[in-house]
């Protein structure tokens, strides 16, 4: 084996520009795999943290209230408070439409929007200045806000001086209570995640008027049980509406389950176009292999004359073929590494080269040695000793 393993490197380092050609088939096949498969995940996993951070312990509930058939807070709240082994938030969320104004300055694309007490904790977000709305508040129908980053930046200049200040909304004075810390620190934007003002929702609801809230956030604390919060709630607003049309109930972890199997998906299919190179590249070794067997019939014959059986013959052709395949392979992964960092870092992506891929694309290339130096092995293995040794 170790002989047959050094003819082999011999015979590729005697002819160094063919077995170059020979590889880079291999090269680019095994650097194709790795590159996008990495980039694709690269990408792919970027989206997968931004729609994680949407939270995938919520579970997003609309409803569509009708005058015959009509779900209130309070009814909402009380089959919150019976599940508390299932749920740890909850917080009706009601959208205003309108322009925010301090003094001469307004903002048009800020989200306006009535929230619950603990709506600051499923968010996850933490207070820059001031406190949380409370549910005092929101009993009590206070006019008062808890305001994005960006808004206190834009119209008062910074967190510290815009607490305690007046803020117009929708032609209604609101006292800002809280600051919530940037989320987006180094890009404060208009329209971004900083821009947004949080009121009561009992005071939005008012200045909406909407008898009845329609969309409720509600937080659980196994993520594992998420199937199973979800249709708590679908049987208990069923009992209400007795229409599935009326309500839709959308668990983020579901979502985000389904998001992965596809990236999985679209992953394993770039892989498997990607590895097409890699079989043209074995025909490729199959036919210098064939090359190489008809340039040596005459040492093949003297090689069988002097002892050698087919076994031997095989294994060196073999071997030689695998160990040709195997240094594309490397080199296809050194390529790929170093080209997936460069071009992951080039469009902005985090890109890291994907162990699976490495060693999936490193298996097939030394596979295709084997498969596809199978036949010219064989050939030279069945070489007529005395046919051979007339070969010129």
């Amino acid at each position: 084996m170790l002989q047959s393993f050094k003819l082999a490197i011999r015979s590729i380092w005697g002819n160094k520009m063919r077995s170059f050609l020979t590889m880079l088939g291999i090269i680019i096949g095994v650097a194709a795999v790795i590159i996008l498969v990495s980039l694709v995940n690269g990408y792919m996993g970027s989206v997968v943290e931004s729609f994680a951070s949407m939270g995938v312990n919520q579970i997003n509930v609309n409803v569509t209230n009708l005058s015959s058939r009509s779900l209130d807070v309070d009814e909402m709240y009380a089959f919150y408070d019976e599940h508390t082994d299932l749920f740890d938030g909850l917080s009706p969320n009601v959208t205003v439409s309108t322009t925010i104004k301090h003094g001469d300055d307004s903002l048009t694309s800020t989200s306006v929007a009535g929230r619950s007490e603990q709506y600051l904790e499923i968010k996850d977000y933490k207070l820059e200045q001031g406190r949380n709305l409370s549910y005092a508040d929101i009993a009590a129908r206070q006019k008062v806000c808890v305001i994005g980053a960006y808004v206190a930046q834009e119209l008062y200049g910074g967190a510290e001086k815009a607490l305690g200040e007046t803020l117009k909304v929708g032609g209604y004075a609101f006292k800002i209570v809280g600051v919530v810390e940037a989320q987006d620190e180094d890009d404060l934007e208009q329209g971004g995640t900083d821009d947004f003002v949080w009121l009561p929702y009992s005071v939005a609801v008012k200045m909406s008027r909407n008898a009845n809230i329609s969309s409720y956030t509600f937080t659980i604390i196994d993520t594992t049980k998420a199937e199973e919060c979800k249709t708590q709630i679908e049987n208990y607003l069923y009992e209400i509406f007795k229409d599935d049309d009326l309500y839709r109930v959308t668990a983020m972890s579901e979502m985000l389950d389904s998001l992965n199997e596809q990236i999985a998906m679209m992953s394993g299919m770039l892989g498997g176009i990607a590895g097409i190179s890699l079989l043209v590249a074995g025909v490729g070794v199959m036919n210098i292999m064939l090359v190489s067997v008809t340039e040596r019939t005459r040492e093949i014959g003297i090689r069988k004359s002097l002892g050698a059986d087919k076994s031997v013959i095989m294994r060196q052709f073999v071997i030689e073929a695998a160990v040709t395949s195997s240094l594309g392979g490397l080199i296809g992964i050194l390529i790929g590494c170093v080209a997936t960092t460069a071009v992951g870092a080039a469009v902005g992506i985090n890109a890291t080269p994907t162990p699976a891929a490495i060693i999936i694309s490193f298996s097939v290339s030394v596979g295709i040695g084997l498969l596809f130096g199978y036949m010219p092995a064989s050939r030279a293995a069945n070489l007529n000793p005395i046919d051979a040794l007339r070969s010129e």
